[in-house]
């Protein structure tokens, strides 16, 4: 009988031992994890920073190009208003002189003509064909000074489309360089954002059934969708701009398979009974009276099929 009790009680010890081995190797496993994971979040905050520096670039950016239109603007306008005063003083003398002379020469016409009635017709005539002569030559002249001056006028035009042109180049290319920039972080960002969900996954399954942290899964959606608020406003053209989006989308769609649904609210109307944060924007392009959706600041999340996080958003409206 004694035998078999110690029997029975090295038995029961040997199982307790064997149980508590898995134990300790799933605590390490379960640090190791928590170790990736916060080395991906501080790749997260760089990434961050990047784009925040970007971002301010860009603004200084298009600030100093506006400001180098408006002076370069300036400039030709003075110059062209220069030119113009000028072409008109140049004209107003040269019409003076004219007048001047068309009076000196209708004076001394009348005063010819009154000496010389007495005299032959031929006489006569040439005296008036002198007269027209001299008035025809005075408004070819005055032809042509006006016509020099639209000329002039028509080349400082000119000159004002092409600077305006050249800086506006400079702007889109400017503008380009940085879009991509932003599409080529964001790719990064978004391949971060996958690797924490793969190891965020395998740690749930180790942990089995606990409370449920949202944390992680909120944290991308946001990201996730202030990437594709961007894509609404950016150029279709720019380089990796149809990969982005497809991957922001793919990210989304994995997520219905962890209970979560992020609702599409794009588009939708807007009334004050709904549960989201709002802020309300005038935009006369819409139907008077209508209250739409217009863009995401933080998604509505739903995790099996209850709201855990409330969204924000920007609201047109026309009274």
């Amino acid at each position: 009988m004694k035998k078999t009790i110690l029997i029975i009680a090295f038995l029961g010890a040997t199982n307790l031992f064997a149980q508590e081995q898995p134990s300790t190797e799933l605590i390490e496993k379960i640090k190791s994890l928590q170790t990736q994971v916060n080395q991906q979040q501080n790749d997260i905050q760089k990434l961050y920073s990047e784009l925040n520096k970007e971002y301010r670039t860009y603004r200084i950016v298009k600030k100093d190009l506006n400001q180098t239109i408006i002076d370069n603007q300036v400039k030709v306008v003075d110059s062209l208003n220069t030119l113009i005063n000028k072409s008109k003083q140049e004209l107003s003398s040269v019409n003076k002189q004219l007048n001047k002379k068309i009076k000196q020469t209708g004076e001394n016409a009348n005063s010819k003509i009154s000496e010389l009635d007495s005299s032959l017709g031929k006489n006569r005539l040439y005296w008036i064909i002198a007269t027209l002569a001299t008035l025809l030559l005075g408004g070819l002249v005055y032809w042509l000074l006006g016509k020099r001056m639209l000329s002039d006028k028509n080349e400082v035009k000119n000159q004002i489309q092409s600077s305006k042109t050249d800086v506006e180049t400079q702007i889109k290319n400017t503008k380009t360089a940085l879009e991509e920039e932003s599409v080529k972080l964001d790719s990064q960002l978004l391949e971060i954002i996958s690797s924490q969900l793969k190891i965020k996954e395998s740690e749930s399954k180790t942990l089995g059934k606990e409370e449920k942290d949202h944390s992680l899964v909120l944290k991308v959606a946001d990201e996730v969708t202030r990437i594709l608020m961007n894509l609404e406003v950016m150029d279709k053209s720019i380089k990796g701009y149809k990969h982005l989006k497809k991957y922001s989308e793919s990210i989304l769609d994995n997520l219905k398979a962890y209970g979560y649904e992020i609702p599409k609210l794009i588009g939708q109307n807007y009334n004050s009974g709904m549960n989201m944060v709002a802020t309300l924007e005038f935009d006369d392009s819409i139907e008077e009276g209508k209250q739409i959706i217009k863009r995401i600041i933080k998604p509505q999340v739903n995790f099996d099929k209850k709201m855990i996080q409330a969204a924000k958003v920007i609201v047109a409206f026309n009274e």
